[in-house]
Order: C-alpha cells, then sequence, then structure tokens
C-alpha cells in the first residue's frame, strides 16, 4: 500500500502540530478563515461529527524534497523542528483548530469582509446541552480583551476576563479544552459546591467536551516513497480548497529544500526573469510553466545527447520530453544551468519576429 490511514486522536494531531512534527509543504497558501467558519467547525467538532480527511506526505523520501513552514499561529520555535509530515489537505482546518483549542493565543482571523479580527471561543453550557438548540449559536465569539461590547465598542455588555466571570456566564473557554488540567481546576471553580452546577457540568463534560477531547480525525498518509508525480496528481484531486497544484508550484517547494543552493527561491527568479521577458510584447504572455518545459526539452536533449556520445545503444536513448512527469524530474541543477539559455533564446526569438514584422513591439492604439 502506498499510504496509510490512521484515525488519529485530536489533541494529539494539535500536539504534533505545536511542535513542528507537522508541518506545511512551501506550496501551500496562506491560511485564511474567517471567524464564522471557525465558528462553525468548533460546533461540529463539539457534536462529534467528521469534518473530512486530513492528507499528509511522510517526509525524508528520495525523490522529493520539500521546503517546510509550521502552521500560522505556531510559535517560531517549532519552524526550526524538522518535520515527520507535511501536511497536502486540511490546512485550514487544522490551523483554525490549533488556533482555537491549543495555541492559548487570540486566533487571527477576520470577518466576513476581510476586516482582521483577533479572537477568543467559548461554548455557552446552557445552550450547548439544549437538544433542541442551534449549536453553533452557543460558540460565542469574543475579542482579545474578552469583553463583548455593542453601541460601537462604547457599552459592556459581558466581561469574560476571568474564570469567576466566565463561571458566572456558564461560558466556557474552548482554548483549554484539551488541556486535563485546566479543564478540572475550571469545572471545580465552576461547581463551588452547587448541586446544581455539579449536574450541569457532568451533563456538560460527557455530552459535550468529551466530544471534543476523543474526537478522531481520519488521516491518510502517503508513504516517503511516493513521487513527485503522484504528490501533484493527489493534491489535485483531493484538495478541498479545490485549488489546482501545477508543477511550478512543486518544483518551487522542491528547489527550496535543495541544500546545495538554499538561499535560491524559483519564485523569485522568475519573477525577475520575467519582468525581463515581458518588457517585449510578444513574449507577454509567456508562462513559468512554458519557461519549464522549455528547460526539460533542453535538460532531455542534453541527456540523450550525453547517452549518444557515450556510444550506449541509440536505440535505449533517453526521450526528448517536457510532459508533466519530465518537468518534475528537474533538479536545481538543470534549472540553473538551462534557464538563462532559455530566456536569451526567447529574447532573440522576439526580436527576429520583430525583424520579419509578424509582430511589433510598440502597442498600437
Amino acid at each position: 500500500m502506498p499510504f496509510d490511514s490512521p484515525d488519529i486522536n485530536l489533541g494529539t494531531l494539535l500536539q504534533d502540530v505545536g511542535q513542528g512534527k507537522v508541518q506545511l509543504p512551501d506550496f501551500q497558501r496562506e491560511w485564511k478563515w474567517d471567524d464564522p467558519r471557525i465558528a462553525s467547525l468548533l460546533a461540529t467538532i463539539s457534536l462529534g461529527y467528521p469534518v473530512g480527511v486530513v492528507m499528509m506526505l511522510e517526509t525524508g523520501g528520495d525523490d522529493i524534497r520539500l521546503a517546510p513552514r509550521p502552521l500560522a499561529g505556531v510559535a517560531d520555535g517549532a519552524a526550526l523542528a524538522e518535520p515527520e509530515q507535511l501536511l497536502l489537505d486540511g490546512q485550514q482546518r487544522l490551523t483554525s483548530l490549533f488556533q482555537s483549542l491549543k495555541a492559548q493565543q487570540p486566533v487571527e482571523t477576520c470577518d466576513p469582509n476581510g476586516k482582521k479580527l483577533q479572537r477568543w471561543y467559548f461554548i455557552d453550557m446552557e445552550r450547548a446541552l439544549d437538544e433542541d438548540g442551534d449549536r453553533e449559536e452557543a460558540i460565542l465569539s469574543v475579542p482579545a480583551d474578552l469583553k463583548l461590547r455593542k453601541d460601537f465598542g462604547r457599552v459592556t455588555i459581558a466581561d469574560y476576563s476571568t474564570i469567576d466571570q466566565q463561571c458566572a456566564e456558564g461560558v466556557f473557554p474552548l482554548w483549554i479544552a484539551l488541556d486535563a488540567a485546566k479543564v478540572f481546576e475550571w469545572g471545580g471553580r465552576y461547581v463551588a459546591g452547587d448541586a446544581d452546577r455539579v449536574h450541569r457540568w457532568n451533563a456538560f463534560y460527557a455530552k459535550v467536551l468529551q466530544n471534543i477531547i476523543s474526537y478522531t480525525v481520519p488521516v491518510i498518509v502517503l508513504k516517503k516513497s511516493t513521487p513527485k508525480e503522484a504528490v501533484c496528481i493527489v493534491f489535485e484531486k483531493v484538495n478541498t480548497g479545490g485549488v489546482v497544484l501545477n508543477v511550478f508550484e512543486l518544483l518551487t517547494a522542491t528547489f527550496a529544500g535543495d541544500r546545495k543552493h538554499q538561499d535560491f527561491r524559483l519564485n523569485d527568479d522568475w519573477r525577475q526573469r520575467y519582468e525581463r521577458l515581458a518588457a517585449k510584447r510578444v513574449l507577454g504572455s509567456v508562462q513559468n510553466t512554458d519557461f519549464l518545459q522549455t528547460i526539460s526539452l533542453l535538460t532531455s536533449y542534453a541527456r540523450r545527447e550525453a547517452h549518444l556520445a557515450a556510444g550506449k545503444d541509440s536505440a535505449q536513448s533517453p526521450g526528448v520530453s517536457c510532459k508533466r512527469r519530465d518537468i518534475l524530474k528537474l533538479t536545481l541543477d538543470d534549472y540553473l544551468t538551462h534557464a538563462p539559455a532559455v530566456e536569451e533564446g526567447l529574447i532573440w526569438a522576439s526580436a527576429f519576429l520583430t525583424r520579419q514584422h509578424i509582430f511589433t513591439e510598440a502597442i498600437t492604439a
């Protein structure tokens, strides 16, 4: 089997995220879930309902080495850790859950219009225990100072800044839900010898908190022997964000993991080359993948010529090709060897076409 499919406890998974054992490959987009979506996710988790599969890739493979980075909200020290797995699908969900349930700091999010927010998340115990209630309405999103306000912030309507005030209002802080010691400390303060509160706390723990504590996430772990082409295809097929991973992005992450050229960044190199190419009108539509295809042709041609020059059987010589699998086999040395010639050739072709009056450099009205 090219993959494993364990169910992993949510607390264990988020702990691995916080320690840097699970990180992102460099091609992943930034985390961007808004406040209502995070609240909805927390409501789903508190009910014990599934939120989808997470997919990861084992690190340490010979065919693919990707530059890693920690999930948003993870402490800086985790970036120094060597990841054991890279997250291919599930970034938005795991980042939201890590920040709201594990990070012990306000979640950096935004409202539906994109305005930046900092939020803590609570769950209203009474609403959560209402069998006819809407669980999403039980999730409370509270500003960083732990106070709810109205009238454009002039009037404070609720203050949850201390445990005593949280207990008085019956709102449980979700960011301690996976910390057993803090849960029982909070529960003890909430109960305070009150029989009704003992009953409510026991019910809340059994029917709500236990769903979070025992929650398991189905995970597909691609083995480190998985080839780059397979990673690219799998990402395209399963990524729930609907984002297509092209070969340029995967090579960007692969080249960034090249230990011999640690300062090289494919995105930066291409940006500089494209600025020079786009100065020629006919080359303005050249894409990064077009550039890589050309490099693949030159690289595979050079391999073929080297094969023939060595007197080897021509019938067994490598083909000249620029299919996706060929591009994904490119090394950073291949790119650095041929990229200058490709750029020079494209600029020469632009000048030739201009001299032949096929294209003009000037844009006419």
